[in-house]
């Protein structure tokens, strides 16, 4: 209880502490236009107050990631803990709050047009594949478990494959429309709920007495299944510590951003906000079942079965179902954008303009009726592949953020760090999982090091021939 209590006042403190140095280090120009005022086209660039874009960044990143990842999480015991408070101030929330800063500065660009300018043309290709999987798997693993959620919830009364057709249309809808018509109204309404259902499953873990039941600080690996902390863990707790989905999203908001100085509360506050979510979770999926009690009930219902069980019984009949409806609003609220990123993303890379509605159907289709074949997939393989395609992602999101720090003669160590951290740690996981190379841990730890110090190799490598490259062109400006 006391690592609970202190993990909480650690993320609270970041916010005003390391989340001021790291926007004192990116350098907040006050008087600077932002997308949202300079590009304004009725659409995606839309000036939106502070309070709701806020809102707006924690529903579209939160997804079911800081509830079904920690709940998964939980089964390593309480060295979950370190990883999603650390993991949440020093690479979650520096990782969100560059990319959503950077896209400012670039028009609002989405991510793999931020690779082209700072990486160069294999990389941007290489990131808008990966950002389009992630995407595609992100809208339909949210579809899935919120679908999922509801169908135990109403008893199985309603078909699933009903619910997933209304879960669908609202997709569509969120997709196509304007963002202030359908996101920017009712996300505030849903955001109340989630803010209520999590609060509440939070103050009754104690007055329950569940809360002396929450494990102490250890660095004990207690997967039932031993699986290993390095590198499962850190793909594992993804959105509640560290999450490449939230690169796709704040791009999305940084076209609704009215001021550069807003971007703090915006990007670096709400991944804190998702990192407490995840610490409630994880501590009472820790409190409330037993290592192998909790693996078993994974596995006979997914994690919505874990939220069910525990809201349940933290919250009694009314309390649960607004806990579990707080829940189900996560996987919606960023399903919805899921898609509505992808459909900008594919637009900015085929330059096709989004003012005419034909122009984004022709996008959207195709995106819908790939996520509703991949629907028919196991859940937990979609699972796998979203974790892997989501860390690859922000592990490419940090090193576009230190190549942007370090041409601009900025601290670029903010983001390095954890870039070099969740790279090896994407690269151990492919050589060792049985989706990927399958190799022995230990060779895959190594390798992971060695491609590692390859590709940071080439990265400085690449900076300084873009430094020599910008030194040159402002000589000749110049003469």
């Amino acid at each position: 209880m006391i690592t609970f209590f202190i993990s909480i006042g650690l993320l609270i403190i970041a916010y005003f502490t390391y989340g001021k140095f790291v926007e004192k280090t990116f350098g907040v120009e006050h008087s600077r236009k932002t997308p949202a005022i300079a590009n304004q086209d009725g659409v995606d660039f839309v000036p939106m107050k502070k309070q709701k874009n806020a809102m707006i960044q924690l529903l579209n990143i939160a997804g079911t990631g800081p509830i079904y990842g920690p709940i998964m999480g939980a089964l390593f015991g309480p060295v979950a803990f370190i990883w999603i408070v650390l993991g949440s101030i020093f690479a979650g929330a520096v990782h969100d709050y560059l990319t959503g800063m950077i896209s400012i500065r670039n028009k609002g660009a989405h991510i793999p047009e931020l690779a082209g300018k700072f990486l160069g043309k294999i990389p941007r290709h290489l990131v808008n594949a990966f950002a389009l999987l992630l995407l595609l798997l992100v809208g339909t693993v949210f579809a899935t478990t919120s679908g999922s959620l509801l169908h135990i919830l109403l008893n199985g009364h309603v078909a699933l494959w009903i619910i997933l057709g209304v879960i669908f249309l609202y997709f569509v809808l969120s997709t196509m429309l304007p963002i202030d018509k359908i996101i920017g109204n009712i996300y505030p309404v849903l955001g109340a709920i989630l803010l209520i259902g999590t609060v509440g499953v939070g103050i009754a873990m104690f007055t329950s007495g569940n809360g002396s039941a929450i494990p102490e600080l250890s660095f004990e690996n207690m997967h039932p299944e031993n699986l290993a902390i390095f590198p499962m863990l850190f793909l594992t707790i993804t959105c509640g510590a560290l999450s490449g989905f939230h690169a796709t999203q704040s791009p999305l908001i940084s076209r609704t951003v009215q001021k550069e100085a807003q971007g703090r509360y915006i990007f670096y506050g709400m991944m804190i906000a998702e990192g407490v979510i995840a610490m409630i979770w994880a501590a009472a999926s820790m409190s409330l079942f037993h290592g192998q009690e909790l693996n078993d009930l994974i596995k006979a219902g997914t994690a919505s079965a874990v939220v069910n069980e525990a809201s349940t019984t933290l919250l009694g009949a009314i309390g649960g179902t607004i806990a579990v409806l707080g829940v189900i609003v996560l996987p919606i609220t960023s399903g919805d954008t899921a898609f509505r990123a992808a459909r900008s993303v594919i637009a900015d890379y085929m330059k096709l303009n989004q003012k005419k509605v034909i122009n984004r159907l022709v996008i959207a289709v195709p995106l819908f009726a790939v996520s509703i074949i991949l629907t028919q997939i196991d859940f937990n393989i979609l699972w796998r592949y979203f974790s892997w395609a989501n860390q690859s992602t922000a592990a490419l999101a940090l090193w576009i953020a230190t190549m942007y720090l370090l041409l601009k003669d900025k601290n670029y160590w903010i983001s390095l760090v954890p870039a070099l951290f969740i790279t090896d740690m994407v690269l151990v996981y492919i050589l060792n999982a049985p989706i990927g190379f399958n190799l022995p841990l230990p060779i895959a730890h190594i390798g992971g090091i060695i491609l590692t110090m390859i590709f940071a190799a080439w990265f400085f490598r690449k900076a300084y021939q873009n430094k020599a490259e910008r030194i040159e062109a402002d000589l000749q400006s110049v003469a």
